[in-house]
């Protein structure tokens, strides 16, 4: 069971024991038909409770006291897997357990887990908050071990960068090896030129901290090659090509891709799978002096490509280019990248839906296969060769901001794919890592996208 979280915070779960009051989860037919405890019933129908989804009724005991709660489900449950989640912020502090609920019991307790997830660092009072009792035929472990990986994610994506630049998240990479006995190395500052990652480089020297790839190594050699990249960028001005001040708000969250697949790799170490796992994340700040990367600068990448800087605002895919070169000189099973890539992907399925590519349909259909089974929404999109002609440079191999605007999140994966020729089995996936709203299972803040699909898929034996 993972005990490593970045903040620490108390557990959303009833370990102590003793007394805990009752949930019914229902829906408007257990209403229609009786089908409930009679206290909980008679005062249901008296207030009106009509069990609409997340709604929440408290009913007294006997004695008047509080004796438990009501939690609507809605007609189709099923549209909303983790509702479960509104019951972490809408019950009263205290020890709860489901008395009743047509839910499995894993995802009933891994939606309120889910949705207890709270920010709290720089808040000078925190709520006291309920805990609730884990059904007994659910996995424990795996639920908790899947919440941690999730928590660090988000937690890391919610540092503002003044707390999160890159030797603050070079120092929680060490700390997530650490805990699992991972080996873990670094190459920083002007190493990156002697050991050839100038690309790397090239996007974070203007900036106060160094830029860095960090690499995490753990398993055993011979089992199943698993290696996670993720863009790490821990603030982006966009360079030179500087964004308005609007787009620049949420640019802590740059480095999304980075702190999902430590998230990743946190599910994986923990369930001791059997993988040789390497994680590789590349660390940057994008950032603007006298010796910021400009446009129209041709830069040769790690793989001898040539890249011509038309835009220093699309940095993210220099920075992953070098790193996943490194990546593909080894032999790998599977290569998995994530970053959050470009604006056009929020453009076409919106902030919740993350687009992956890969020329895998093996791959492709297990992904599917997972993100279903376990609810963690994403959807493929296709490397249509078409497109190719746009990433060609006039002078460079390679452009790092084609023209025109057109399809932005397919030419940055078929730019990125041009960094990886060996792998078994590579996806890319372009992930937002922020939800703008409040949902069931997360408040509005840093967010983990498709990482519990892919411990499952990995979990699993598959690819």
């Amino acid at each position: 069971m993972a005990s490593y979280q970045f903040i620490d915070r108390p557990s959303p779960f009833n370990t102590s024991g003793g007394k805990t009051l009752p949930i019914f989860a229902v829906t408007p037919a257990h209403i229609d038909i009786g089908a409930i405890d009679p206290i909980a019933l008679d005062w249901a129908r008296k207030a009106g409770f009509k069990a609409e989804p997340g709604a929440v009724l408290l009913i007294p005991s006997e004695d008047g006291h509080l004796g438990g709660a009501l939690f609507g489900l809605g007609a189709n449950p099923s549209e909303a897997p983790f509702l479960t989640g509104k019951l972490a912020r809408t019950l009263p502090a205290g020890k709860w357990h489901i008395e009743t609920a047509p839910l499995t019991a894993n995802r009933l307790a891994l939606g309120y887990g889910l949705g207890s997830y709270s920010f709290d660092r720089y808040k000078a009072a925190v709520k006291e908050a309920p805990t609730l009792m884990i059904p007994a035929d659910a996995d424990a472990a795996d639920i908790k071990r899947q919440l941690a990986g999730v928590f660090l994610a988000r937690d890391l994506i919610n540092m503002p960068t003044n707390d999160m630049g890159p030797n603050a998240l070079e120092e929680a990479f060490r700390a997530l090896g650490d805990h699992y006995k991972a080996k873990v190395s670094v190459v920083s500052g002007d190493d990156l030129l002697k050991q050839n990652f100038p690309l790397i480089h090239t996007v974070g020297r203007a900036s106060a901290e160094a830029p860095r790839l960090l690499e995490m190594r753990w398993g055993k050699k011979g089992h199943r090659k698993v290696t996670l990249v993720g863009k790490g960028v821990c603030f982006d001005t966009g360079g030179l090509d500087i964004k308005p001040a609007a787009s620049m708000l949420l640019m802590k969250k740059d480095m999304g891709g980075a702190a999902n697949v430590m998230g990743l790799a946190l599910m994986i170490m923990d369930a001791k799978l059997k993988v040789d796992l390497r994680v590789l994340v590349p660390v940057v700040e994008n950032s603007i002096s006298a010796n910021a990367f400009r446009p129209g600068d041709i830069y040769r990448s790690r793989k001898g490509l040539t890249v011509q800087i038309d835009n220093t605002d699309a940095e993210g895919r220099l920075i992953l280019a070098d790193a996943l070169a490194y990546a593909d000189e080894e032999e790998t099973d599977l290569l998995i990248d994530m970053a959050t890539l470009t604006g056009a992907a929020r453009v076409a399925l919106g902030p919740d839906l993350p687009p992956f590519y890969t020329d895998d349909e093996d791959l492709a259909h297990d992904l599917t296969e997972s993100s279903l089974t376990v609810d963690d929404p994403m959807w493929r999109m296709p490397l249509y060769k078409g497109y190719e002609k746009d990433i060609s440079a006039r002078i460079a191999d390679l452009t790092n901001a084609p023209s025109g605007g057109m399809a932005g999140s397919i030419t940055a994966a078929l730019f990125l794919k041009r960094f990886v020729t060996n792998a078994k089995s590579w996806a890319h996936f372009d992930i937002f890592g922020w939800a703008p709203a409040e949902r069931p299972h997360s408040p509005l803040g840093g967010e983990a996208q498709a990482i519990r699909a892919l411990y499952h898929l990995i979990a699993n034996g598959k690819k």
